[in-house]
Formats: C-alpha cells, structure tokens, sequence
C-alpha cells in the first residue's frame, strides 16, 4: 500500500508541472480533426453527388390546374 501512494506522490510531482506547461491557446485539432473532416467532407461530396444524379432521371410534369380555367365563385355572404 506504501508504494500506491509513493508512485502517486511521484506522479504528481512530475506531471503537475507538465499540465501547466500546456497553453490554451495552442491546443489545436491535430491529424485526428482533420481526419474526421475530410472524412465528413468526403460523405457530403459523395452524397451531393448521388443526389445530382437522382435528380437528373426525375421527368416531372405538372398536371394542368383545371380550376384556374373556371371562375371563381363569389363567397357567400350570410
């Protein structure tokens, strides 16, 4: 049990001084970040792409509104 706390102590000792060393404002996403973003970009490209070609084969042709052929009929007045 006496070497859990000197091994502790000892942590403590050497990585406190380490963590402070740390700037905030120089903390940036690394190669993970930006692996995660082309991957994403890459899904949304695919996608866009995907989605053009589907919509280039839709042949899509409004029906002629009959009711705009007809009068309108006067609104009711109690």
């Amino acid at each position: 049990m006496a070497d859990m706390s000197a091994s502790a102590s000892l942590a403590t000792t050497y990585l406190v001084p380490l963590a402070k060393e740390v700037d905030e404002n120089k903390v940036t996403p690394g190669v993970l970040g930006f692996i995660v973003f082309a991957v994403m970009a890459l899904a949304v490209w695919g996608l866009m792409k995907s989605m053009s070609k589907q919509m280039r084969k839709v042949d899509f042709e409004e029906a002629p509104d009959d009711r705009a052929d007809t009068p309108a009929k006067p609104a009711a007045r109690p």
